[in-house]
Order: structure tokens, then sequence, then C-alpha cells
């Protein structure tokens, strides 16, 4: 072979090689262009997705004040000790160092004893991470006296689902605890005190069933409206109203949410803050409650099962709504222990027997004998009735609740004494039909619509179809006497009785109650457009109701609802039921005041809770009511006579 043939330039046999190779290196960078380019917003959005994430942060619930603008509920400040993720990031390398510290135990326990100790490399981790953590709460144990743990399954819940929140060592803690902490915790502590906030009721258990509770709950990320739903979120638990107007209302006091977005480490913990919008309250709440009286009605019920109501007839607004037995809404918040919850189910205090007891309202139905009577023309206001000390239906005697009756009498006297017989006569004679066509008018048989959830549903306005659909037979004249005096088969709420008392007040069928202050939009002064029915009596006829009303008070059956300087019109009445195979009573009054011009109508209801419970309309329920219309009536001549 010559030496010019071997050195000589390039190699044609490889010549082939060259476009190929060339056609590859176009296609590549053609791909990692396209890659780049092309494809750059995509690769971006999963770049995003893994290394950024979202907290969302509750708004403050709203306040809630009473009509005089008293607060009712609020929020308190809720202080927890926690160590916050930043934090929790830096203990990475004292964790290491404590599973690495535990890894060469068992070793060195494996040479001396020659024993096979395994290793479980994922249980030594959250071991390790648990033990430093413990060391961290040990500082707050041995500054409280406390001896507090906290499991590795709590922490490995946290890592799992709660990485960039907080993670809480010991919550709720007492001024005490937080002044201390703060005090004598190291300043290089990873431990530091959060704030949140729970909700507060300044006047504890009163008005507890209207108020209503909140619970805790996970805020729902795609509800909340904010940016970056397409990452992974991490949320503090919100409030959420359980119970009340805390419920009817929590769409309006809970407030908008407010979050941050972060860039994590590969680790997932928090690296840069990328966006951030601030947390807003929720709107406040201006009830139509006037907290003193319903104080005053909560105080003279005393320990007394049963519910009072008084409603402003003008506006239906609700002034109290009072239920007995009651519970502080504090022990509920910011959220109830087991004995809380068992002991309030044992008292049967969940309850709000003003809107969800169904009783028998006894004589204050005769109100509405009354005027079935007068409008079906039955009676006039000066026809004399005679009033037996027994009625006889058929073959049976009706007692009247007056050993000897009452003799000759009218209308007036026979509500001012509260007549059985005199009813019995009367109903029987007006009949079922009508007499239950009165009480629907009234909206007995109806749901009433208010601001707080779990109305009463099954009222019943007895009916001789009723009868016969509910498997009771068919009906007969002397379940049409018992209903005349607000037995048998009738039932109804406090809250149906007020708003029927309120409805009389006004001459009209229907009063639509509310838990909201009501003012007219323009000139601050009170609504008054119920939409409703005149009552459809005369002017005579009406008043011959509202003085039988009023000699009640005056000297009949109400007359522990006298005061000096106010004409109180009412009417008592006293229930027999049977209960848990015993024979109960319950204690009755309906009334308005002042009968001039009906401003206030009370509803009082009490339960009997044992047989020998000497209770009756006259001498247990209006003594309370008694106590409504002064604490409203006086407060206000009290204002009247401090203007200048």
């Amino acid at each position: 072979m010559k030496p010019f043939d071997i050195h000589q330039k390039g190699n044609p046999r490889l010549a082939l090689f060259y476009p190929i190779a060339g056609c590859m290196l176009l296609v590549l960078i053609i791909v990692l262009g396209w890659r780049q380019l092309a494809e750059f917003n995509q690769y971006k959005d999963r770049e995003e997705l893994q290394a950024q994430r979202r907290i969302i942060q509750p708004g403050p619930r709203g306040d809630i004040f009473d009509r005089n603008g008293k607060l009712l509920v609020g929020n308190r400040p809720r202080f927890s000790a926690v160590i916050f993720p930043d934090e929790l990031s830096k203990l990475r390398r004292e964790f290491r160092r404590e599973y690495i510290r535990r890894v060469r135990a068992i070793r060195k326990a494996r040479e001396e004893t020659g024993e096979h100790i395994p290793i479980d490399v994922n249980q030594l981790i959250w071991e390790s991470r648990s033990a430093i953590v413990q060391n961290y709460l040990d500082e707050i144990n041995s500054i409280m006296g406390w001896d507090r743990t906290l499991t590795v399954s709590q922490l490995q819940r946290h890592f799992s689902q709660e990485l960039l929140l907080p993670l809480t060592l010991v919550q709720d803690l007492d001024h005490d605890a937080y002044a201390k902490l703060i005090e004598q915790l190291p300043v290089n502590s990873p431990v530091q005190i959060y704030t949140d906030s729970a909700r507060y009721y300044p006047y504890g258990s009163s008005a507890a069933h209207v108020l209503g509770y909140v619970t805790s709950t996970y805020l729902d990320a795609e509800e909340e409206k904010l940016p970056g739903d397409e990452l992974t979120t991490f949320s503090f638990k919100g409030k959420e109203g359980k119970t009340g107007l805390e419920r009817y209302f929590n769409e309006s006091l809970k407030g908008q949410s407010g979050g941050e977005i972060y860039r994590v480490d590969p680790s997932g913990f928090q690296h840069e803050l990328l966006e951030s919008r601030e947390p807003q309250k929720g709107n406040n709440l201006v009830i139509s409650l006037d907290i003193d009286l319903q104080q005053m009605a909560e105080v003279a019920m005393g320990q007394k099962i049963g519910a009072a109501v008084a409603i402003k007839i003008d506006t239906g607004e609700v002034l109290v709504l009072a239920s007995k037995p009651d519970y502080d809404l504090n022990r509920l918040s910011p959220f109830i222990p087991t004995s809380t919850y068992q002991e309030i189910t044992e008292n049967g205090a969940w309850l709000n027997r003003a809107t969800q007891g169904l009783y028998p309202p006894g004589s204050t139905f005769k109100l509405i004998t009354s005027i079935a009577s007068l409008r079906q023309g039955i009676i006039e206001p000066d026809t004399v009735i005679h009033s037996p000390k027994y009625f006889r239906v058929g073959r049976r005697l009706f007692p009247c609740h007056s050993p000897y009756g009452f003799g000759d009498i009218t209308l007036t006297k026979a509500i001012a004494v509260s007549s059985n017989t005199f009813y019995y006569n009367t109903g029987i004679q007006t009949g079922i039909d009508n007499i239950a066509e009165e009480a629907k008018r009234f909206g007995l048989d109806q749901q009433i619509e208010l601001e707080i959830p779990f109305m009463a549903r099954r009222m019943i306005v007895p009916t001789k179809e009723w009868k016969k659909q509910d498997g009771r037979g068919g009906w007969v004249p002397g379940d049409t006497a018992n209903v005349s005096i607000g037995q048998g088969f009738l039932l109804t709420t406090p809250l149906h009785m007020a708003c029927f008392t309120a409805s009389l007040g006004r001459g009209e069928t229907h009063t639509k109650p509310t838990l909201v202050r009501v003012l007219d939009s323009e000139s601050g002064a009170p609504a008054t457009d119920h939409g409703a029915d005149l009552i459809g009596l005369s002017n005579e006829d009406l008043q011959a109701v509202y003085q039988g009303m009023i000699d009640a008070v005056n000297g009949g059956t109400a007359k522990y609802t006298q005061l000096p300087y106010l004409q109180v019109g009412g009417k008592t009445g006293t229930a027999q039921v049977k209960k848990d195979g015993k024979d109960l009573t319950l204690a009755w009054f309906v009334g308005m005041a002042p009968m001039e011009n009906p401003e206030v109508a009370v509803a009082i209801c009490i339960e009997g809770t044992d047989s020998g419970d000497n209770y009756h309309g006259g001498s247990t329920a209006a003594p309370i009511a008694r106590v409504i219309f002064d604490g409203y009536f006086r407060d206000r001549i009290t204002q009247i006579a401090n203007r200048p």
C-alpha cells in the first residue's frame, strides 16, 4: 500500500452517515425547540402544580347585636402553642440526627446481645420526628406543670394533610397559660403562640336557642373563589353555623376567606410567598331581641321548663324568645366536649320549646272559640248563657273548673273567669268545622317562617276528616267540647299563640314574626304592612273580647298580671297532658298591652314535670308575663321621662 493512500483525507465509506447524523441532530433540535417554545406553558403549569401550594384562611365571623346595639355574639382571641411550618422545616436536621442516633442504638444492641433487631426505617423516621417535637412540648409541660404528649399518629396526620399549617401542640390556652408561655418560653424555641378566634357569647345562656352556635369545619376550596384552583390546597378550619341565627345567616356572617400561594421546596415546606389576599370579616347582624327583656323573662321563669315569647304587635319583631332549660353557649365554643353534649341531652335542653314545643293551648284557645261563635252569629256580646258546674254532652258530664259554675254570664264574663261550661255550650253550637276554620285563619296549623331553622311542623287543628284519616274513629260531640276549651287533639307552639295574640291586638288574622330589627329605610319608623286579612268582627264584638281580657287581669283568672300604671289584657289556660305515664299540667298565659292601643303581645307556657306540680295559668304563667310587660313599659316610661 502506498503512503499517500494511508494519509488521504476523509473516508468515502463514512460519507453516507453524515447526512443521517445531520438529520438526527436536526430532529433533536426541532424537538427540543418544540418542548421549549410550543409546550412551554404546559410544562410551566406542571412545574407550578408541583412547586406551589395554596393556603386558605377563613374570615372572622360578623357580630350579632340586639335591637339596642348590645353585643350578643362576638369573637374572642383563641391562643394556641404551635410550631409554624418554617420552624418545622428548620428541625429537619434534628429529625435526621435523632434518626441516626436511634439506628446506631439498634446496631449497638445487636452487637452486644447478638440478637437480630429489625430496623423499620419508616417507623424510626416518625418516632424520631415525634421525639424531637415532644422535646419542645416538654418545654411547655415544664413551664405549666402539665404532662401532655403528641402521638406519632397525630404527627403523621399533620405531615400528610396539613404540612403548610401550624402544628398545634396545645390549643385554646387560657389567659394564665398564655401569659406564662409568652414570658418563659426560650427565645430560640420554635414554639410560638398563634392567635385565631372563637365565638364568644357575653350573655352566656341567654337567648341560646335563638343565637345558636357554630362548629369547626374545613373550608370548601371551590366555594371560596380564590385563585389557584388547580393547586394542592391546605385550609385552616373555618366556622359554620349549626343552629339558630348562626346557621340561618351563616353565609352573611362567615365573611370572605383570604389565602396565600407559596412556592415550596422539594420537601414540601414553604420557600417563597407568591401571592396573598387578606380575609375579610363577615357582615354584622342587628336582631329584634331586647336582651334585657329576654333576661328578665328567663329569670322570671327560673328553673321551670317552658317558653316565653314577646312580639311587637305593629312590626312582628320578636322581643323575647326564651326556652328553658337552656345552656351556656360559651361551653360550646370552640367545640362541644362530650360531657357537655351529654349533659344538655339529658336535660332536654336542645329543644327550643318556644318554636318546637307542641302543646294543647288550654283555655287560651277560648279566645278563638269566642271569635268563631261571634262570627257565626251563635252569640252576641250581650248574649246571656247559663254556666253550670257541669255540662252534659251525650252521656258524659263535662265539668267547669269552678265547683259551683258561674251562673248566667255573658261573653266578657266568660273570658274573665274562663268558664268551661260556657264554652262547651257555645262551642258545640258553633261546630268543629267553624272553630277549626277560625284557628286555621290565624295560622295555627301552618309552619311559621322565622329566621332560625328547625321550626315545628306538626301542629294539629283537628277536624272530622283529620280524626278519621288518623285512624281515631269518627268525630263525636265530646271532641268538639274538648277542642272548644283548647284540649283534645289540639297541638300548637308558644310562638303560634304569641302570633295569634299579636294579630288579635291589630284586629287581623296574620302576623309574620321576625328576628331581624325592622326599620323603615327612609324615615326610621317601624314598618307595619303585614298584608293580613281583617279579623272580621264588628268593633262592638272585638271590644267585647278585649274587655273580657281586661277583666281577666283586673279581677279574673289573670289578676297576677296587673300593673298599677298599665292596662293589660290577658287570658290564662291550664291544660292537662299525659307524659311518660304521668298526668301533668301546662300553665298558659297570652296577653297584650296597653289595651287602649296594643303594642306588645306575650305568650307563656310552663310545663309541669310531676303529677304533684300545682301549676296553673293564673298563678304560674301570668306572673312571668307581668315581668315582661313591666320590663318593656317601665323602661320606655323611664326613657321618656329622661328626655331633655
